[in-house]
């Protein structure tokens, strides 16, 4: 018989052939033929580089530009998160949170002023200690590429500063996303740090926008074997929960895969899911829990929900039906880590994702705006699905991205957002069917899936 370590190599070559089969390529920069339709469409809304000089040269230059703009904003999204650690975190400190009403108060208020001082001692002692958590060792690893040391008082102290001046400016971005929204709600992201933040209330809609294309003959069982998931997410101090007692976790391509396998879409047994990214630590954690995986070990994932009594009743019911069985198509229930009492109203349940799920998903670094794969007619995708990651671009770029994602969509194929993407620029992808969910009545809340099938 083969040895535990012969049938570990196996099973590593096995998955590393099938994830070279199920790529083809590397991600290639969108060629300028392929962006032009889109561009001369918008030529209104083209950047001064592009409406003096519309040509191949000029696409090329602007297009990688772009692309470094738009990974630096991934470290903006994680100094928001090690804000968010400072606002709300609960392992680190006694303190009282920083809510939003409080942040808003922050600098005038001598009591807001006086807690986040305090936070912000804790904090820098939690980062500086000899064996932080996963959590704060990735924070600390973002001090460090910032050029900030945690070894001596003197450097402790511009950590503190630097931490506070941030408090201060995620305050001042606050106040502004709050009066773009209620002039243009959809581009009230277009210049923030982009989060790898994640919750399930995405996954949820997710699951009824299922149900809804099954119900209208969109979508039949056993149709979806091959699909992708733009931004996944890394959860780790959400900032609607606050909670950072729990290691970082991506969810939602088990969430998916779940969901799927319960209303009989696919098999998690033969299903491939590539997730595209353009965060390191987001694609290094996915390839972690793949390396995890190929040893036997099963990725845990704590399933997180702060119910609210603004939710309907309807919302409510559907919701934590959904918790409750979320994951048990792709696992078992897994070691809940509880919820400590400063952490407010948050339920947990914990599920063990089986490795031979976990090996069906393949990260890989792309920027679905301006990369693209050119796939095989028999690898393109059932499903591309991407929830709270197109509001972070301009109605440009969400363009380019409908028509880019079009190029990897088998005809008949959906791509399924909680963002309305501009349909004015010709693409492949026509305007099918909208989910609406109703959460709450007063005031009014209702989360959005839209769907864009793909033309012959």
């Amino acid at each position: 018989m083969p040895s535990k370590l012969g049938k570990t190599l196996w099973l590593f070559l096995f998955c590393s052939l099938t994830f070279c089969r199920a790529l083809a390529q590397t991600p290639q920069f969108v060629s300028f033929s392929s962006a032009q339709p889109v561009l001369e469409a918008m030529r209104s809304s083209l950047p001064p580089e592009l409406k003096a000089s519309l040509t191949a040269a000029a696409w090329d230059k602007w297009v990688r530009t772009e692309d470094k703009e738009i990974r630096s904003r991934i470290d903006e999204g994680e100094e928001n998160t090690l804000t968010n650690l400072l606002r709300m975190g609960v392992t680190f400190t006694k303190e009282p949170p920083i809510t939003y009403e409080g942040l808003g108060e922050y600098g005038r208020s001598t009591a807001i002023n006086s807690i986040a001082d305090r936070r912000a001692n804790d904090l820098v002692r939690a980062l500086a200690a000899p064996h932080p958590s996963e959590g704060m060792l990735e924070m600390r690893a973002l001090l460090e590429r910032k050029g900030f040391s945690l070894k001596t008082p003197e450097a402790q102290k511009k950590v503190k500063a630097y931490l506070l001046a941030n408090l201060a400016r995620w305050r001042d971005d606050v106040a502004r996303a709050r009066a773009q929204a209620k002039t243009n709600p959809y581009q009230a992201f277009k210049d923030r740090g982009i989060s790898t933040d994640s919750n399930l209330y995405p996954d949820y809609t997710i699951e009824l926008h299922l149900k809804h294309m099954m119900d209208q003959g969109l979508l039949k069982p056993g149709s979806v074997h091959r699909i992708a998931i733009v931004g996944p997410g890394l959860d780790f101090v959400n900032k609607k929960s606050g909670s950072d007692f729990y290691p970082p976790q991506s969810t939602q391509p088990f969430a998916v895969i779940d969901s799927l396998a319960r209303l009989g879409l696919a098999d998690p047994a033969t299903i491939e899911v590539i997730t595209f990214d353009i965060s390191p630590r987001v694609n290094r954690h996915l390839e972690r829990a793949r390396k995890d995986a190929t040893a036997g070990k099963p990725y845990t994932i704590q399933l997180l929900s702060s119910p609210s009594d603004q939710w309907s009743q309807e919302y409510h019911n559907g919701f934590i039906e959904y918790w409750q069985k979320l994951g048990a198509r792709v696992g078992k229930p897994g070691t809940r880590i509880p919820v400590p009492e400063a952490a407010g109203n948050i339920w947990n349940r914990a599920v063990s994702v089986r490795p031979a799920v976990v090996l069906k998903v393949f990260p890989v670094d792309m920027n679905v705006v301006f990369q693209t794969l050119a796939l095989p007619p028999d690898k393109h995708f059932d499903l591309v699905i991407g929830t709270n990651i197109f509001v972070y671009y301009g109605g440009l770029e969400q363009s380019l991205a409908r028509a880019n994602l079009a190029t990897m969509i088998k005809a008949g194929g959906f791509l399924l957002t909680n963002e309305a993407l501009p349909g004015a620029a010709p693409t492949k992808l026509a305007d099918s069917l909208k989910t609406s969910v109703p959460i709450a009545k007063s005031p009014a809340i209702t989360d959005y899936m839209y769907g864009y099938v793909r033309q012959k």
